[in-house]
């Protein structure tokens, strides 16, 4: 099961070129920035909130990048149009939206785009992303079990003692693409009995919330950057079935840290 690396840094002749996206406060995308000696280099940041709650302009004006704000629910809303893209219509609006950052990827001749906590569904490839979840852990017909936005709530609320985040290529399903790696894992320490905190949506929320919190720290910190740095390196691959592999080698389970060592 061979794969071909999903960047070669000697064909290219360059670095791995990155385009950061992002909608908040940025913190995924400033790992990215503040990695030390990183063989990939980010050639802008792009959000999609134009608003103060974004902190995209000050990040690319102390990293010194390229910035573009464009809104997605202005967008929406100016053409009167619904943000769902679960009808034809709206991921119709999606991809006519998206066309700006393409425009922007195609200038700026990104290889890879990194979802550093961009919250709108994005029809563009070669898109990665880390999700605060094992998206090894699968069920009932091999579907992933811990996806969407409340990953970190329903691990909780399904027992797991552990915790961990990983990294992905995106596609049009939810947290559905090749599984690129998978963190070290953070305990699940609860201040009460689960059935406890069951029974108290607002209490168990906050656990979930600050579980999330300390999974960004130990979790998405080191597999996001790590991630683009192997990519930079040419050193993963996927096969023809969607499966990473490190240095040639197949890992169905996605790459674990303890592998580079």
């Amino acid at each position: 099961m061979a794969g071909k690396p999903i960047f070669d840094p000697q064909q290219a002749g360059r670095p791995l070129r990155v385009a950061a996206f992002m909608s908040g406060s940025g913190t995924n995308v400033i790992k990215l920035l503040e990695a030390p000696e990183p063989s990939y280099e980010v050639a802008f940041i792009f959000s999609d909130t134009a608003s103060e709650k974004c902190r995209g302009q000050e990040i690319a004006r102390r990293f010194d990048l390229p910035y573009f704000a464009y809104d997605v629910r202005r967008y929406h809303e100016k053409r009167g149009l619904k943000r769902s893209v679960r009808t034809t219509d709206g991921l119709l609006a999606r991809r006519n939206y998206d066309r700006v950052a393409a425009k922007l990827v195609k200038a700026f001749e990104i290889d890879i785009i990194a979802l550093g906590g961009y919250m709108s569904f994005l029809t563009l490839t070669g898109a990665i992303n880390v999700h605060p979840a094992d998206l090894s852990i699968t069920g009932a017909g091999g579907k992933r079990t811990f996806v969407g936005d409340d990953a970190v709530m329903d691990a909780i609320v399904a027992g797991q003692s552990e915790l961990r985040s990983s990294t992905l290529f995106t596609d049009l399903g939810v947290d559905s693409g090749p599984l690129l790696m998978v963190s070290d894992p953070i305990p699940v320490e609860l201040p009460a009995p689960l059935e406890e905190l069951k029974a108290d949506d607002a209490r168990l929320r906050q656990v979930a919330d600050e579980l999330q919190e300390r999974l960004k720290e130990a979790g998405d910190w080191v597999v996001f950057p790590t991630t683009l740095e192997l990519i930079a390196q040419g050193r993963l691959g996927l096969t023809d079935e969607g499966v990473v592999t490190l240095d040639g080698e197949a890992k169905p389970g996605g790459v674990r840290p303890a592998e580079l060592s």
